[in-house]
């Protein structure tokens, strides 16, 4: 790990004028910034600690929604009453990724913000545009298992590595950003970016800019939703792939619905029409096939993840079978239902 000043900041106003300097990163938890440090992938001249700002709140906001601020531990959030009751769809997502331990350290924040785990990007040894722009894509003709099916480009097939980022785009949630010029927000679903020309930017985050929290809305999915994820070991092992499913049924028919898959692109991955086919339809597998069809319409092997397209195709439509009859996949007792 190569040198580095460290400061620690109370405001985030104070955070904002850090990060008007060069070269620095801000420090929540610290699972992923320390890592890619110990790596040498990142090597921030300044880390800015901001675990003390006051952004660890859960609370119901005035329309029935709910709101995260960006330091809230993932196990404070899972465990929470409110998000039990408004949000199950978060909690259980949350309770799939990581260990105990690292969802007792990471933040709301920096779930959004974790880098992907491509091998390559990890390796110094090896170009990587995400690392190095325009060094090249050693995972293209490499070893691809873990990478992504959809949304790639010629410069980067990297995935996107959260559990809890796919909930909360499929449960609309958006993301509250503070700047020197004031606040915005930002849709999940916006706020990831595909690789395209440039895949070292990884979101919309302005430099400068700091996330304060994160706003969900009304919860109206009932029993209806599940978080289903498939990975190599039952626990403390990344997605190869994930889906985040919620339902809204009334008189037997589908209302409305929303589907976000993990571990097969740059961001969670979504479709409107793949959402619009679900209202009016009854909740039968032939139903979830088409929206299985939809999501994954464009889906492109890379070498030895061709395995992908099938798996992920079985994993939206288990999901939203599993979510249709009330049985949200347990993250205790990981066995399929």
């Amino acid at each position: 790990m190569r040198p580095f000043e460290f400061l620690q900041v109370q405001t985030v106003a104070d955070a904002l004028d850090a990060l008007q300097q060069p070269g620095t990163s801000l420090l929540a938890g610290g699972t992923n910034l320390v890592d890619l440090m110990k790596y040498d992938v990142a090597r921030p001249r300044r880390v800015v600690d901001i675990s003390r700002l006051p952004l660890r709140e859960i609370r119901a906001t005035h329309d029935g929604g709910l709101s995260l601020g960006a330091l809230v531990a993932n196990s404070d959030a899972a465990y929470d009453a409110l998000v039990q009751t408004h949000a199950p769809l978060l909690a259980s997502a949350i309770l799939a990724g990581a260990s105990a331990q690292l969802r007792n350290a990471a933040t709301t924040g920096g779930n959004l913000l974790q880098r992907t785990r491509c091998f390559y990007f990890y390796d110094v040894g090896t170009p990587c545009n995400k690392r190095e722009p325009g060094t090249g894509c050693s995972a293209i003709g490499g070893v691809t298992r873990m990478h992504a099916i959809l949304g790639t480009s010629e410069q980067c097939i990297a995935t996107h590595p959260s559990d809890m980022c796919v909930a909360l785009a499929a449960l609309d949630a958006t993301v509250s950003i503070a700047g020197r010029s004031g606040e915005r927000s930002v849709a999940v679903a916006d706020f990831h970016r595909l690789p395209g020309d440039s895949p070292h930017i990884d979101t919309v985050l302005a430099p400068g800019e700091i996330i304060v929290g994160v706003q969900l809305p009304r919860w109206k999915y009932g029993a209806h939703y599940s978080y289903l994820k498939v990975r190599d070991r039952l626990s403390y092992a990344f997605a190869l792939v994930s889906t985040a499913a919620a339902l809204e049924i009334s008189a037997g028919r589908i209302v409305s619905g929303r589907v976000a898959v993990g571990g097969v692109a740059h961001k969670p991955w979504q479709r409107t029409e793949a959402n619009d086919a679900l209202a009016g339809q009854l909740p039968t597998r032939e139903t979830f096939t088409r929206v299985a069809d939809l999501l994954l319409e464009d889906a492109e092997a890379h070498g030895d993840n061709a395995f992908k397209i099938p798996l992920a195709h079985r994993t939206i439509v288990r999901a939203l079978s599993q979510a249709a009859a009330g049985t949200p996949q347990s993250q205790t007792d990981k066995r399929v239902s």
